[in-house]
């Protein structure tokens, strides 16, 4: 089979390339090059690229190195900036899986391979001719929550070497390969960011506005944070306040104006109702009719943990999840991710709206 690979110079798509190779199909290495927000380049993208040579290298395969920059800043971050300024929660990386490397990258040169191979920790599942999302088998990699928005039509032409494997007996696999990069550290940057702190640019594409945080319950003022954008509900780190721990738990994004509750188990960093909007099936609607309450699991945000519930259609747009168990920072402009009752497919995603941004 002619595959094209996407490799990042991490672990993981280094080891796709291993064990595709030795499976005997003919591969074509692909780097996708996003520079700074400033146009310039990246350090790192660099230190990456050239692990991405030893590894071409290694294997004999042609290697190239393809530019989405424009398309990237155009699609990817000035939906994030966006989101951001509307008090909402943006994933970056979704909608780079689904714009940049599923989208812009196969219209120009994915389409001439039969198939094309990333790192993703997920699987595919064939049912009634139908393929579906499938989870890994290592639920602490797992990242079918970051591919929940990609369309059929992507996915059929995607492979995920990596979802029967677990995360030790990939870097135990490189080991034995002799990959150049089989002790580098994984990145933990949002997606193409590479080592840019994400308040470092949040602050020099909005700026800082000082705003008040202010608990919730009293209305005692606590503190100032320097603009509502660089808060999002559920968090607790980065407050800079005494006699925590402190949630925010709501936002009031005309008056830039941050709350927050007290405690660990304060109730109002709870939920059990996810409202969702733009809701994607990514092979279909697997239910006829869900006005009536199917049982579902679902995360809503990346985490090892699924978690139980019910799914409710209230038009065609517009779905309901009631969870059986409380959820920590249900975040406005997320995506709740949508499997099955067993957690083994991944039917899609919607966005959570909510009451706890105030526009």
């Amino acid at each position: 089979m002619n595959i094209a690979v996407l490799i990042s110079g991490g672990v993981d798509s280094a080891v796709v390339v291993h064990r595709l190779k030795e499976e005997g199909h003919d591969l074509h290495l692909f780097y996708i090059r996003i520079g700074l927000d400033d146009g310039s380049g990246d350090c790192s993208a660099e230190e990456d690229i050239e692990m991405c040579r030893l590894i071409a290298r290694q294997y004999g395969l042609p290697f190239d190195v393809v530019s989405l920059h424009q398309e990237y800043w155009d699609n990817v971050m000035e939906y994030a900036l966006r989101t951001v300024r509307e008090g909402l929660t943006p994933n970056p990386d979704i909608m780079c899986n689904k714009m940049i490397k599923f989208g812009f990258f196969e219209e120009r040169w994915g389409h001439e391979f039969d198939q094309t191979a990333t790192g993703h920790y997920a699987s595919t599942e064939v049912i009634g001719g139908t393929k579906y999302l499938a989870t890994a088998v290592d639920p602490v990699k797992d990242q079918t929550d970051f591919l929940a928005r990609i369309s059929y039509s992507q996915l059929s032409h995607l492979m995920f070497p990596l979802g029967t494997m677990p995360k030790a007996k990939v870097r135990e696999t490189a080991i034995e390969a002799r990959l150049p990069n089989a002790f580098r550290k994984d990145s933990q940057g949002i997606c193409f960011l590479g080592k840019i702190n994400y308040n470092d640019f949040i602050k020099r594409h909005l700026g800082i506005r000082k705003g008040a945080i202010i608990e919730l319950e009293t209305g005692r003022k606590l503190g100032e944070h320097n603009g509502f954008w660089f808060h999002t509900i559920g968090q607790r780190k980065g407050l800079g306040l005494s006699g925590g721990p402190w949630y925010v738990v709501k936002k009031n994004v005309h008056d830039n104006v941050v709350y927050v509750s007290q405690g660990y188990s304060t109730e109002k960093q709870y939920g059990r109702t996810l409202h969702l909007d733009e809701m994607h099936f990514i092979s279909g609607n697997p239910w006829e009719d869900v006005s009536s309450p199917v049982r579902i699991t679902f995360k809503n945000r990346h985490m090892p943990e699924f978690l139980s519930g019910t799914l409710t259609r209230l038009n065609e747009r517009e779905y309901v999840i009631e969870s059986e168990s409380k959820v920590q920072g249900i975040a406005p402009g997320q995506f709740a991710a949508i499997y099955d009752a067993s957690s083994r497919l991944c039917y899609g995603s919607g966005i959570i709206t909510g009451q706890n941004v105030i526009i």
